[in-house]
């Protein structure tokens, strides 16, 4: 008896993860990582520069779906559609005969303060935010502008321009299409006005051309060619039924959809996102307003994001930076064996390009109050996860200050919130009980290609199953122990930032 299966790509950073998943089931057949030995870099060619190569996607897209194929825990045949998660705020360029014109202009990227700064003072700063729901900042916009100024040669041969998602829908199917909350997230989508911002088209002197056209989230992207399907060892003509941006979709995993419920997560980035129903923005744009999956111009849904760059790859930094080849599990032991506060030991977990939250200054990474006598590699590892941890209740609070009210945030059980040390700190910290759940990025963006293909009638219901593994809740001694470092990490954030 066939099955339906659904295929769930997500493109993230440091690598590319696909997941099976059966559709009646809900439950996730096999995983795959690729690489799943190392972690693919990120270019920086200059300073404030974050670069990735958009062919090196596709081609470890390539090694994962084939290595998954390959455990024989499932035949090809039975996937019926294709869901994929990507990282956010990216910019891939192609000509008209679709060949990429250059590497990915990757979110962590940071050397359109030029450009942004023009962008906004043409729009002005009070219709960007009630239009936009944001500033232009380092986001798609501004960084096509910086190919427009910086490299002319290479912008007047785009034929479109891409997010990292839309170009791996591309290789798959041929076609290039985009989605209101892809164009929000590059900051190219007008709320009020319910379109393509002419506003941004006008100040940095677009063609609206370059723009792909415009379909739902859960829908038909194209169908998967002849020529992938052979690469690939699947059937010709597999439609790819969703996109999303990595946050959206992590949101989406966790059945995160209606107004007051909020998701998080902790990867090569930390993000916590709460859905609203109303077109609010923070004045400073400190934190970030987007169209959520299931947004439509009838019915908000919206995504108020906080970005900390800063976090897995702080956590990653320090475990190459003293043993490249001890584990994470192993670095975690060592970090439990200290205790809260890592003894007196701060970390600043910034260094990672323009922080959001702190009106896009440039700030270093900082280790604070180093004692050679007495600190050691556990405490360094400790006190990278707590800071990571503060780093979070910084965000939490700008957010609280724009009106979120939450108590309880979901997340899945991955990347760092498999560290007791850093989940306890989270929930310590911030005061937020954390409901762990067994999904990620892939597993959810196959389920978003089910909704799309209509094999479920809401989102909802494509998550009725999502199995809930723990429930952590904040301890009144360790929520004070916490604060008291907190208000110490915050004073050393304020001297930096001065």
């Amino acid at each position: 008896m066939n099955k339906t299966l659904l295929l769930g790509i997500d493109v993230g950073t440091s690598s590319i993860k696909v997941s099976i998943v059966d559709a009646l089931s809900q439950r996730n057949i096999v995983s795959v990582t690729y690489p799943d030995n190392t972690e693919r870099e990120i270019r920086l060619p200059f300073q404030h520069w974050a670069e990735q190569s958009p062919l090196q996607w596709w081609s470890d897209v390539k090694a994962a779906i084939i290595r998954a194929n390959q455990t024989n825990l499932y035949s090809p045949a039975d996937i019926k559609a294709i869901g994929i998660s990507y990282q956010m705020h990216g910019l891939v360029i192609v000509d008209e005969k679709n060949n990429v014109l250059r590497d990915a202009i990757i979110w962590c990227d940071s050397r359109t303060e030029k450009q942004a700064e023009k962008g906004l003072s043409v729009i002005g700063a009070e219709r960007s935010l009630s239009h936009l729901l944001n500033f232009p900042g380092n986001f798609t916009a501004s960084k096509l502008s910086w190919v427009k100024d910086n490299e002319p040669g290479i912008y007047n041969k785009i034929d479109k321009i891409l997010l990292p998602g839309d170009y791996i829908a591309m290789q798959l199917t041929d076609r290039v299409t985009t989605t209101i909350s892809a164009l929000s997230e590059g900051v190219f989508w007008d709320f009020k006005q319910q379109q393509l911002s002419e506003d941004i088209l006008q100040a940095f002197g677009f063609d609206k051309k370059l723009i792909p056209s415009l379909h739902s989230v859960f829908s038909s992207h194209g169908n998967i060619t002849a020529t992938a399907a052979k690469e690939l060892n699947l059937p010709e003509g597999i439609p790819v039924t969703y996109k999303a941006g990595d946050q959206p979709n992590n949101a989406l995993s966790l059945n995160v959809f209606e107004p007051g419920e909020i998701a998080t997560t902790a990867g090569t980035s930390g993000v916590i996102y709460a859905v609203n129903d109303s077109l609010a923005y923070d004045k400073l744009s400190r934190v970030n307003t987007f169209a959520h999956v299931n947004h439509t111009n009838e019915n908000n849904r919206l995504g108020v994001l906080l970005c900390i760059n800063g976090a897995g790859i702080s956590n990653r930094w320090i475990k190459n930076l003293v043993d490249e080849n001890l584990s994470y599990q192993q670095m975690n032991e060592m970090a439990s064996s200290v205790s809260i506060g890592a003894d007196d030991l701060l970390f600043l977990p910034f260094g990672n390009g323009a922080e959001r939250m702190l009106c896009n200054k440039q700030l270093s990474a900082e280790f604070n109050n180093i004692n050679l006598n007495k600190h050691s590699k556990a405490h360094l590892f400790r006190a990278v996860q707590e800071g990571i941890a503060y780093a979070f209740r910084y965000g939490l609070d700008i957010m609280r200050e724009n009106g979120m009210q939450t108590k309880v945030v979901k997340t899945g059980k991955a990347n760092m919130f498999l560290s007791k040390v850093f989940a306890e700190a989270f929930v310590n910290a911030t005061g937020l009980s954390l409901e762990l759940y067994n999904t990620d990025g892939s597993v959810g963006a196959a389920l978003g290609a089910g909704v799309g293909l209509g094999i479920y009638k809401t989102p909802q219901e494509a998550f009725a199953k999502l199995e809930l593994l723990e429930t952590i809740h904040p301890d009144k001694e360790k929520v004070s122990a916490y604060n008291k470092v907190y208000e110490k990490w915050k004073a050393a954030l304020e001297k930096q930032m001065k």
